[in-house]
């Protein structure tokens, strides 16, 4: 077994003002993206300016924390914001829903293209592989705040999580350094490597929907539901599941298109049309 280690969910405090890891794990998901579009920006529109692409991140980071709030309202804790509104508010306390910030930035991708000359689908296969920096730094932000831990297990690498969080104390599966491992840094290595090449439109946006979607799937088969929620159906099918199945499904269907699409010659496709 691991020992847990005891790290202060505050980062900084001075007075009664706190920066909290968890918070400052956004900036580094913001901050990250930002770089590496940078570096890939004159590959993606040489006019564009890095004013412009700061106005784009801006507006994605947007869609992340307002969407990442209102998902996890929606769709995993209503009944307990309807009954006490202003703890929308305290997001530093945690629950944000990545569905609901992958909505989020599908809107603002969606908002921004149109004012600036440039499709969904562009705009989406170009930020798609800075989004697991944010994803794994996000992950990070769960493990130090104690929270979304998995089920128990005797595996060598379990852990005890602090009594605050875990009040049985049972050794268990670290299931947040599971999803940074997944979700931030093999998400990130296969879309990185997928785009270094030149891909048919949408085939980058359904690589990342595609291997989001398994990656997620798969570790809440040991991950903890939310308590309010527990399991749907089955004894074992959780939201994150349910939530992640059109994002698989979506991806291949994605995939399948942008290959299909370009494959047909252009004669073809205006016969179809």
């Amino acid at each position: 077994m691991l020992p847990y280690p005891q790290i202060d969910p505050v980062a900084l405090a001075i007075g009664p003002l706190k920066i909290h890891w968890y918070g400052l794990m956004y900036l580094v998901g913001i901050g990250g993206a930002w770089l590496l579009a940078s570096r890939r920006l004159n590959r993606f529109d040489p006019t564009w300016t890095k004013e412009k692409l700061s106005d784009l991140i801006f507006w994605l980071a947007m869609g992340v924390i307002v969407g990442g709030r209102l998902g996890y309202v929606l769709f995993y804790d209503l009944s307990a914001y309807l009954a006490n509104p202003t703890l929308i508010f305290e997001v530093w306390k945690g629950g944000m829903a990545f569905h609901g910030g992958f909505i989020g930035v599908m809107l603002a991708a969606w908002w921004f293209g149109r004012r600036n000359g440039k499709s969904f689908f562009e705009l989406m296969d170009f930020v798609a592989p800075m989004v697991p920096i944010g994803l794994g730094a996000g992950r990070i932000g769960n493990f130090i705040n104690a929270e979304l831990w998995g089920k128990p297990t005797d595996l060598p690498w379990a852990m005890i999580f602090p009594p605050f969080s875990d009040p049985a104390q049972l050794p268990r599966h670290p299931s947040q350094l599971y999803q940074f491992a997944l979700e931030g840094v093999a998400l990130f290595v296969i879309l990185w490597l997928f785009s270094r090449k030149p891909r048919p439109t949408m085939a980058v946006s359904g690589m990342f929907a595609l291997f989001y979607g398994i990656f997620r799937f798969v570790v809440e088969f040991v991950r903890v539901p939310d308590a309010q929620l527990g399991y749907l159906a089955f004894g074992w099918v959780t939201m994150g599941q349910i939530l992640s199945l059109p994002m698989i499904l979506g991806g291949l269907g994605l995939l399948w298109f942008a290959y299909h699409r370009a494959a047909t010659p252009p004669a073809a496709k205006g016969a179809a049309l």
